[in-house]
């Protein structure tokens, strides 16, 4: 059941499986953004504390240690019993979620599922990583041995806080590397708790580490460390830049970024309007449009375009803004004050170039960061709304004519995350699917995000893959063996 009065059980920075607090003392809000209170303070870890957790996770990665020693079918359970222990929880970390991040507490439960899945995906992924025997020239004997990256630094958002940190430490705990974690300061309480629970499945010390805190403080700091062996974040394509040079600069450490995107969705004629304008309207609104693969671009064909405009308005009108904790609250607050100043300047940036708003364009009073669903028609590929990221509840519908014409318009950004193509042509489809620079199609759908699919970007929207094997892949290095015969 829905609690928005639920209370907070960790606040403190969770290493080698003790909660501390932070080295300096120091701490920080996190705020309910329904209403903008303080939900409580918590431990603010800096790069002492980072030290610290390194140190731990370094210990717990030891070629004589438990969790180097352990089977991997034993570790494979742990995650496991990880994720059967978040399943218990799910209704506590559903109200906790909603509470510290605003979303609609349903689609906190959604998440939580999708969090269940993916790490037992991986822990059925375990004992199942193998090399390769190699037919190599000459009198030898060649094979490959996959072995754990080693300390892994893991930075997440606070669009999904619960599943990133599940695409996060699946894979790396399969493949037997250990984890600092530094959650987005916006949202720390659902890792903090999860944190505790990794302790009752049994993981050994200093395997899993949680340091909340801020991205030039405690992020530089695993960005830069010389004992962390890969960096894997998600977030802005900024940020991505800064932390692939501080690595190189370091340690030359791995490094996997899920970056930001503006993803076009293609819908041509022959494709019925209802069902294009409710699947499009998902692809941009869902999450508060706080989503990087958000299908925030919406080309429409012109034979089409006129009705599409006016179904895509109605159904954002429609859409139920409010507390999420109310049953029939569909869309909730964004993060926080300086998102919420993002997109009402975006907005606004879009009217003074000339879109017309069809839908929403303002924001829902003062309590919380509450914005109404947007929708922009007349839009340009020059306009700012057409061109940058804005994560948030803004769709541009954008008119075209021909598919050689649409592809290379969707192609004109610096982004490669996702695209969408909606037709009953399947040789318009396939056309589409071959030029568009982007990790992710869908076609005749969209966001279809599967734990057993790699999901990634082209161009600068990252490098790298999550989910899948690839995901799993991304935390081991490959060892060649010959011995002579």
């Amino acid at each position: 059941m829905a609690n928005p009065n639920v209370k907070v059980q960790y606040n403190q920075i969770f290493i080698n499986n003790n909660f501390v607090n932070s080295a300096s003392g120091k701490t920080f809000n996190t705020i309910n953004p329904a209403n903008k209170k303080i939900i409580i303070n918590v431990s603010e870890g800096d790069k002492e504390d980072i030290d610290l957790a390194v140190k731990a996770a370094r210990a717990a990665f030891q070629p004589s240690s438990e969790w180097r020693t352990m089977d991997a079918s034993a570790r494979g359970k742990l995650i496991y019993k990880l994720s059967e222990l978040i399943d218990e929880h799910k209704n506590y970390l559903a109200n906790l979620e909603s509470l510290d991040n605003g979303k609609p507490f349903g689609d906190s439960l959604l998440d939580i599922a999708v969090s269940v899945s993916t790490l037992q995906y991986y822990a059925g992924f375990a004992d199942k990583i193998h090399g390769k025997t190699i037919p190599a020239d000459g009198p030898f004997f060649s094979f490959t041995k996959p072995q754990p990256i080693g300390v892994v630094g893991q930075i997440i958002p606070w669009n999904y806080p619960i599943m990133m940190l599940a695409w996060k430490w699946g894979p790396a705990l399969a493949a037997g590397c250990t984890v600092v974690l530094k959650p987005a300061e916006q949202t720390p309480l659902t890792a903090l708790y999860i944190a505790a629970l990794t302790k009752e499945a049994g993981f050994p010390d200093g395997v899993i580490n949680v340091v909340p805190g801020y991205g030039p403080t405690a992020g530089k700091a695993i960005a830069s460390h010389p004992d962390i062996n890969k960096v894997a974040f998600t977030g802005s394509t900024e940020v991505g830049k800064l932390i692939m040079e501080e690595a190189a600069k370091s340690n030359l450490k791995r490094v996997s970024l899920e970056l930001g995107g503006k993803s076009p969705l293609v819908i041509f004629n022959d494709f019925d309007v209802d069902e294009a304008a409710s699947i499009a309207h998902d692809a941009v609104f869902a999450n508060m449009g706080q989503n990087c693969c958000a299908g925030s671009r919406t080309f429409v064909q012109d034979g089409i375009y006129d009705e599409f405009v006016k179904k895509a308005a109605k159904l954002a009108s429609l859409k139920k803004v409010g507390d999420p904790f109310n049953s029939d609250t569909q869309i909730g607050p964004l993060i926080d004050e300086n998102q919420y100043n993002k997109v009402l300047s975006m907005i606004e940036s879009g009217k003074k170039e000339g879109a017309k708003v069809e839908a929403g364009g303002s924001k829902v009073g003062d309590t919380g960061y509450f914005v109404y669903s947007t929708v922009f028609s007349n839009v340009t590929d020059d306009m700012r709304i057409a061109r940058e990221e804005i994560f948030g509840p803004v769709q541009q519908i954008i008119k075209f004519k021909t598919l050689d014409e649409v592809i290379k318009r969707a192609n004109e950004t610096k982004y490669g995350l996702a695209a969408g193509v909606l037709t009953k042509d399947i040789s318009t489809a396939l056309k589409y699917m071959e030029n568009v620079d982007a990790g992710s199609v869908w076609i005749n759908c969209y966001d279809v995000v599967n734990t057993q699919c790699p999901f990634g970007g082209f161009k600068q929207s990252g490098q790298g893959r999550e989910l899948g094997e690839d995901g799993l892949n991304e935390y081991l290095e490959i060892k060649t063996v010959s011995i002579k015969k």
